[in-house]
């Protein structure tokens, strides 16, 4: 097995099939939401992956975990706020302070979102030979390690979409 810190530089092949694989993952996301929840954009539900992650939130948190400015978050809000997705609260302590939280729509939406990627996920891999799907999981869970481990990675550990 090569040495990831050997310096071998990776060929324009291996770079090119991540590039695919990145549009194809990123295709199937889009397209869950597309299906399970037109007329919501891409960025509304990761704002709504992150509250269902973090529950309870101030606008000002959701923004960093974003990175995003808050107006961005403010109007992202007021969008899925008038869409029944989320519901704005005032802390106890804190009137000034407003925290966002899904509503039980925004949950059920998420809910049927990752299930539609799930179903969607499967039926692609089924169409693997086993053995390819055991390799694949496994090169994907190291590609995971490595991206986790770079500074920019998101607060989350992982990038909402």
């Amino acid at each position: 097995m090569n040495d990831p810190s050997d310096g071998a530089a990776p060929s324009d092949d291996e770079i090119s099939a991540f590039q695919v694989a990145t549009r194809d993952l990123i295709d199937v996301a889009v397209r869950s939401v597309e299906v399970v929840a037109p007329g919501l954009s891409l960025p509304q539900f990761r704002l709504m992956l992150v509250l269902d992650d973090l529950g309870v939130t101030p606008s000002t948190k959701l923004a960093r975990e974003l990175a995003v400015s808050p107006s961005s978050v403010t109007r992202m809000a007021d969008r899925l706020v008038t869409a029944g997705h989320v519901n704005r609260e005032r802390d106890g302590e804190k009137r000034s302070i407003v925290a966002l939280a899904l509503s039980p729509l925004g949950v059920k939406t998420v809910r049927d979102v990752l299930s539609w990627r799930h179903v969607e996920l499967a039926r692609i891999l089924r169409a693997l030979d086993p053995a390819d799907r055991a390799v694949t999981t496994r090169a994907l869970a190291a590609f995971h390690a490595a991206a986790a481990s770079r500074p920019e990675h998101s607060h989350l550990g992982w990038l909402p979409l």
